[in-house]
C-alpha cells in the first residue's frame, strides 16, 4: 500500500495502563524504538521491553512535579514534521530531531477524579497539558503520524503493522478523528466542571462532549442514526447501568428508561417501595407501598392499557414477587438498583426482556445541565432539581389538607414534575389514578386524566373511578377555574399547584365554594 506510514519510533505516555505491556511488546517485536515518560517508562522497562526516556531525547529532566516533560521541540518537532515536505525533513536533520511515527497517549483521569468528588486543588492537578498537546499535534499531522488515545485500538494497530508493515491513511485518519474528539470531550469536562465550581450557570461558551457507550440500531425512527454517549462526571442512572439480560437497547428504550428511573428516584429507597411505569417518556402509573409487588400492581392499575410494552423502574432491588407480576404482561425494560437471584431467574424466562441494574438511584436534587438542539444551535439549562417539602407549601383555601391528603399531594407533585406539560396528575393512597400529559390545554389534560380513570375503573370492574376522593397536581398554574372545576367534578378533594395566575382569586374562590383544600408551591415544573 503506497499510503502506509512505517512505524520506526513511537512515543508512549499513558495514565491508563490497560493493555500497555502487550502493546509495547508488540511494537518492540516489530522493530519500533519506544520513547516514554515517568511511570509509563518504568512499567515498560519492568516488563523487560527496551525503552528510552524522553528526558534523554529532550536533554532536559522532568520538572515542576512532572508538569513539564514533553513540551519540547525535540518532541513536538518529531511529531509535527510533515514528511511529505522536504523542508520539514531537512529541518529535522539540521536540528538533530528524530521523527516520531506513532504517539500513544491517554490523559490524566480528570473525569474520574471529579466524579469521585475531589477537591478543587486535586482536580486542577489532574488537568493534563502535555498529553493533549501531543495528541493534537499527532492528529493534525496524521498524514505522517498515527495517534492512539484509546487502549481499545492497540490490538488493531499491532495487527495492521504485522500484516501490512505500516499504518494506512484510512486508519490514521480514523484515529485522528477519535483523538480530536477525545481532547474535545476532555476539555468540555474541564470547562463544565469550572462552570459548576464558579457557579457560572450560563457561561459565555458551552462545551459538550461524551464517550460512546454503544452504537444503536437507529434513533427514534429507522431512518435516523443514533449513538449512546456517557458524558463527564456521570450520576447513577441509565448511563452507568449494567444490562443483565435481554435484547439490545434501542434509542427509545434508553430515553424512556431514563425518564422512568429519574421519576422513581424522587422516592428514595428509605421511603417505601416505589414503582414507575413509563410509556413514550410519560408515566402511565406510579405508586408506593410497603410491598414492592403491591406498588407495582397499584401503578399498573392506573392505566393497564398503556402499561403494555412499557418501562418499569423501581427504587429498590427487584424482588421475586414483583418480577412475577411484571412478567404477566409484555414489558420492554426493567431498571432497578439491583435484583435478587430469584427475581433475576424469573426475568430470565423472558429472554427478550431487558433487565438493567445500577449501584444506586439518581439524586433528584443533583446539579447538571440539560441540552436541546435547535436549528443552528442548542439550548442549555440547569436540571429541574427542585424538591418540595410540606413546610414550603402555602395553604390558600379556607380548608387545609389533612395529613393523608398532604402526603398524596406531595406524591402527586413529584410525579407531575416528570409528566410532559400540560400535566395533570390525580393520586389516591400513594398511587396515581389518572394522568393527563402533553396537551395544549390544561383543562384537556384534566379531562383526559379523568377519562382514563373511568376507563381503568371499567376495565377492572370497580364501582367508581379512583379519582373519587383523590388529590390532584398541576405542573403549572390554572389560568382559569375551568381546569380546577374539571378536577373537582372527577372527585378531587385537594389540589397542589404553583399559583401565580392573574386569576388566582377566581381559582381559589372556586375551590372554597367546592369545599376542597388547595396549596401553592410557588414552583413550576414545565417539561417539554
Amino acid at each position: 500500500m503506497t499510503d502506509l506510514v512505517k512505524i520506526r519510533r513511537a512515543l508512549i505516555s499513558v495514565s491508563d495502563k490497560e493493555g500497555l505491556i502487550p502493546f509495547a511488546k508488540g511494537l518492540a517485536q516489530s522493530g519500533v524504538e519506544i520513547l516514554s515518560t515517568g511511570g509509563t517508562a518504568r512499567a515498560i522497562a519492568e516488563a523487560g521491553v527496551a525503552v528510552r526516556d524522553v528526558a534523554d531525547v529532550t536533554g532536559f529532566p522532568e520538572m515542576l512535579d512532572g508538569r513539564v516533560k514533553t513540551l519540547h521541540p525535540n518532541v513536538h518537532g518529531g511529531i509535527l514534521a510533515d514528511r511529505r515536505k522536504p523542508a520539514h525533513v531537512e529541518a529535522l536533520e539540521e536540528h538533530g530531531i528524530g521523527a516520531i511515527d506513532l504517539v500513544a497517549v491517554n490523559l490524566y483521569p480528570f473525569e474520574k477524579t471529579i466524579a469521585e468528588g475531589a477537591d478543587f486543588a486535586t482536580a486542577i492537578e489532574n488537568i493534563d497539558i502535555g498529553g493533549p498537546a501531543m495528541i493534537r499535534a499527532a492528529a493534525k499531522n496524521h498524514a505522517s503520524v498515527a495517534v492512539v488515545v484509546d487502549p481499545v485500538d492497540y490490538v488493531a494497530i499491532l495487527s495492521e503493522l504485522a500484516e501490512e508493515g505500516g499504518i494506512s491513511s484510512r486508519t490514521r485518519r480514523r484515529l485522528a478523528h477519535k483523538a480530536f474528539a477525545r481532547t474535545g470531550a476532555y476539555d468540555a469536562a474541564i470547562s463544565n466542571w469550572f462552570s459548576e465550581a464558579r457557579k457560572d450557570k450560563v457561561p459565555a461558551w458551552r462545551a459538550l462532549g461524551g464517550q460512546r457507550v454503544d452504537t444503536l440500531r437507529y434513533g427514534e425512527n429507522p431512518h435516523q442514526d443514533a449513538g449512546f454517549y456517557r458524558a463527564g462526571a456521570v450520576r447513577e442512572g441509565v448511563a452507568t447501568a449494567r444490562q443483565l439480560q435481554g435484547k439490545e437497547l434501542s434509542y427509545n428504550n434508553i430515553n424512556d428508561t431514563d425518564a422512568a428511573f429519574e421519576l422513581v428516584a424522587e422516592f428514595g429507597a428509605d421511603t417505601g417501595a416505589a414503582v414507575a411505569i413509563i410509556k413514550h417518556a410519560n408515566p402511565c402509573g406510579v405508586a408506593s407501598a410497603e410491598a414492592q409487588v403491591d406498588a407495582y400492581r397499584a401503578a399498573y392499575d392506573c392505566d393497564r392499557t398503556s402499561a403494555y410494552g412499557g418501562i418499569v423502574a423501581l427504587n429498590r432491588p427487584l424482588e421475586a414477587d414483583a418480577a412475577r407480576a411484571i412478567t404477566e404482561i409484555f414489558t420492554e425494560v426493567i431498571i432497578a438498583p439491583g435484583a435478587s437471584e430469584e427475581a433475576a431467574a424469573i426475568i430470565a424466562e423472558k429472554p427478550n426482556l431487558r433487565l438493567l441494574v445500577t449501584d444506586g438511584l439518581p439524586d433528584p436534587a443533583a446539579p447538571g445541565v440539560m441540552v436541546k438542539t435547535v436549528a443552528g444551535g442548542f439550548l442549555a439549562q440547569s436540571r429541574d432539581n427542585g424538591v418540595m417539602t410540606a413546610s414550603q407549601l402555602k395553604v390558600v383555601t379556607q380548608r387545609a389538607p389533612d395529613g393523608a391528603e398532604l402526603q398524596d399531594l406531595l406524591f402527586a407533585w413529584r410525579v407531575a414534575k416528570h409528566v410532559k406539560s400540560n400535566a395533570i396528575v390525580y393520586v389516591r393512597d400513594g398511587a396515581t389514578v389518572g394522568i393527563g400529559a402533553g396537551q395544549m390545554s390544561r383543562v384537556d389534560s384534566a379531562r383526559i386524566a379523568a377519562r382514563k380513570a373511568e376507563d381503568a375503573a371499567e376495565a377492572a370492574g370497580w364501582e367508581a373511578p379512583r379519582t373519587h376522593n383523590s388529590v390532584v397536581a398541576s405542573d403549572a398554574f390554572f389560568p382559569f377555574a375551568d381546569g380546577l372545576l374539571t378536577a373537582i367534578e372527577a372527585g378531587a378533594k385537594a389540589v397542589i399547584q404553583p399559583g401565580g395566575s392573574l386569576r388566582d382569586e377566581d381559582v381559589i374562590a372556586a375551590a372554597d365554594k367546592a369545599g376542597i383544600a388547595m396549596v401553592f408551591t410557588d414552583m413550576r415544573h414545565f417539561r417539554h
